[in-house]
This record gives structure tokens, C-alpha cells and sequence, in this order.
């Protein structure tokens, strides 16, 4: 006979029909735009996920069965010893992981080009308290010989220590590293007794783009701590910190907490990680953001006085074109300036960019050109 008690607890009748809410759709949900895969909504898998998440009570701060299971996820993908850490947005993942690989004292090698040097409203400074030591870079990719430049005076107390690198994958001006030129900025970097950071935001991106597994580039190759993105491959909100090497990092539930990285209710950031990645949804969104943003740049260079500036490796397009043009342009498609006194203008595909979204930029292109 059923424990009364626990029958009242788990009552086996259907759960109620969702509330009807007061909200009304404020945008025209056919406006895609190519400004950024931040635009872009949620992908379905994901909501349907989150949906299961929810109902009933589950542990707060990260002591829920969804994040718990987590850890398994990130294994499968990283290795036995990954540990992960969800935190809400890449600001915060990149500050609580170069928190912990850096002393009071530390610096960290990047290229100028480097989100956290350019886009992160000096966070990694002012927040997390540490020296960004920049590099000129070709296609924003940094190199041993580049890492070397500012490897240098760990006696010198007059100069900040230079501790860890910081690479971004896929860079910020949309190339690839392949998992050689990783691995021998690892070399490079732990030679030195300094140790590695991935800024993964795109991480998927750079995987479908080189049709390898994601530890190939990270684990394999020697990174210590990685950034993994899942806002841009659509999830709706989350990003993680994931520790590969754990004898490189101490106190990490601290400084994520410390630097108010800490979700109280983690269980929505984890089960949406495990939609993306228990299955091929991030494989499938990246790679079909990767292919849209081909199809753009093929596109774009049969417009006459179009410049592509970088090769086209993931989901962005970078190209210089006039200035005129590209305000006509935006009026129709909204899309980025990234150097607006030369011109250069940066596209971006996403997860739910068609076909027929990047035919029509490409003949609005071709007809603001043509004017």
C-alpha cells in the first residue's frame, strides 16, 4: 500500500495548464538581422529544455540534479578531469577563470584584438584585478614567437608578472586556430611557467569549422582553463567556466561566487548546456551558422568595390566597403561597424540565419553598391 504521505508529496495527476500572461510580442519575429548571434532568440531544443527544468523545487546555488549531471556532459566532451562551473554571461566567465589562474600580481598575454581587451569594459582589470599585456596580431591570432614578446621579467618587481595567455576561439576577427597552433602556444606558455586560457565564446563555431572534437583544441593541446559559450549557439542566457587542469586553479566556487558569477537558481543555466551538448545541437546550430556565413562571404565578393578582410572561418564576415553604403545598408539590415573610419564592417550569422535572409542582404548590398 502507497505511503499516504508521499502520495500527498507527488500527486500523480497532470501538472496544471500554464498561466496566461499579460506579455505581448513587441518585435516582428521574421526581422533577422546580421549584427550579432547574440540577436538571435533561443533555439527551440533549448526551451523545450528548459520547460523540463521547471516545476517543482530542486536544490539552489549549483546543489541541483541538472548541474550535478552537468559534470558528466562536459567529461564526455573534455575529459575525466574537467570540472565545470556555469556563470551568466562570457564577462564573467573570462574574469572568475583569469582570477584564478592569476596572482595580485599577475598579467595576462592576449591579443589586441582580444575581447577581453577590447569589449569587456576593463573588467578583467578593474574587476578581476590583473594586467592585460596586449600583442599585435595577424587575424587576431596570437603565435609562440607573439607570446614571447611579453613573456619576460618574472624577477622584475617593477613589472607586472606575466602569468597566463589568453587566446580566443574562434577570434574575435572570425580565424581559426588549428589544434597545433594551440598546442604551441601551450608549449610556449607552460615552458615559461605560465599557463593558458581559452576564450571559448564561439567555441562551437571553431569545432564545426575544423570537423574536430572539442578537446582536440583544449584538452589535447594543453589549455588550462576554458570560456565555454552557449549564448551565441543558442542558449537563452549561461555561459561556464570549465577547469581542465585543476592543479592550475584554486578556490573557484569562491571567486565565481566573489565575483558575482553564482546563480541561485543554476539548474536553468545547466539543463540548457545539456541540451546543447548531450546530443548534436551544438554541432548542428554552429555548423549551420558557419555555412550561412560562407554563403555571405561568396555572396559579397561578387559585389564589385567589396572587400572581405579576413578569411572566413566560422560565422563572421569582416569587409571593408564605403561609408555611405553601409548607412544606407544598416537601415535595411542591421549589422556593425567594427572600424567605421575605414570602413570595415562586420557580419554575423547565427543559428537561425536562412538562406533567403542572406540572399536579400547580398542584393540589398548589391543595389546600395550599384547607387
Amino acid at each position: 500500500m502507497a505511503d499516504p504521505a508521499t502520495v500527498e508529496a507527488h500527486p500523480t495527476e497532470a501538472p496544471p495548464a500554464p498561466p496566461v500572461t499579460d506579455a505581448r510580442r513587441r518585435h516582428d519575429p521574421r526581422v533577422r538581422g546580421f549584427a550579432s548571434d547574440n540577436y538571435a532568440g533561443a533555439h527551440p531544443e533549448i526551451l523545450a529544455a528548459l520547460a523540463l527544468a521547471n516545476g517543482g523545487h530542486q536544490t539552489a546555488y549549483g546543489e541541483d540534479e541538472y548541474t550535478a549531471h552537468l559534470q558528466e556532459v562536459f567529461r564526455a566532451h573534455l575529459g575525466p578531469a574537467a570540472e565545470v562551473f556555469p556563470v551568466f554571461n562570457g564577462t564573467g566567465a573570462n574574469v572568475v577563470a583569469l582570477q584564478a589562474l592569476t596572482d595580485r600580481w599577475g598579467a595576462v598575454v592576449c591579443a589586441e584584438s582580444a575581447h577581453i581587451n577590447v569589449d569587456e569594459c576593463g573588467a578583467p582589470e578593474r574587476v578581476g584585478g590583473l594586467k592585460l599585456l596586449t600583442v599585435p596580431t595577424e587575424h587576431g591570432k596570437l603565435t609562440p614567437e607573439l607570446v614571447e614578446r611579453e613573456a619576460y621579467g618574472f624577477d622584475d618587481e617593477h613589472r607586472a608578472m606575466p602569468q597566463v595567455v589568453s587566446i580566443t576561439q574562434n577570434t574575435e576577427l572570425g580565424t581559426v586556430y588549428t589544434p597545433e597552433e594551440i598546442r604551441a602556444i601551450c608549449e610556449t606558455a607552460h615552458e615559461r611557467g605560465m599557463t593558458v586560457h581559452l576564450d571559448g565564446a564561439r567555441i562551437a563555431n571553431a569545432a564545426a569549422a575544423l570537423g574536430v572534437p572539442l578537446r582536440a583544441f583544449t584538452t589535447d593541446a594543453g589549455v588550462d582553463v576554458l570560456s565555454f559559450g552557449g549564448t551565441k549557439n543558442g542558449m537563452l542566457f549561461g555561459e561556464a567556466v570549465v577547469v581542465l587542469n585543476p592543479g592550475a586553479v584554486r578556490a573557484m566556487k569562491h571567486l565565481r561566487k566573489l565575483s558575482m558569477q553564482l546563480a541561485s537558481k543554476m539548474r536553468f543555466v545547466s539543463v540548457q548546456f545539456e541540451a546543447l551538448l548531450a546530443g548534436d545541437l551544438w554541432l548542428r546550430s554552429a555548423s549551420h551558422a558557419n555555412a550561412m556565413a560562407g554563403r555571405l562571404a561568396e555572396g559579397a565578393r561578387t559585389v564589385d568595390g567589396v572587400e572581405i578582410l579576413h578569411p572566413v572561418q566560422a560565422n563572421a564576415v569582416f569587409a571593408r566597403l564605403p561609408h555611405d553604403v553601409s548607412e544606407r545598408l544598416r537601415k535595411r539590415h542591421r549589422f556593425y561597424f567594427w572600424d567605421e573610419a575605414a570602413g570595415d564592417v562586420r557580419w554575423m550569422c547565427s543559428f537561425d540565419t536562412t538562406e533567403e535572409d542572406v540572399d536579400d542582404f547580398v542584393a540589398a548590398l548589391r543595389e546600395e553598391m550599384a547607387r
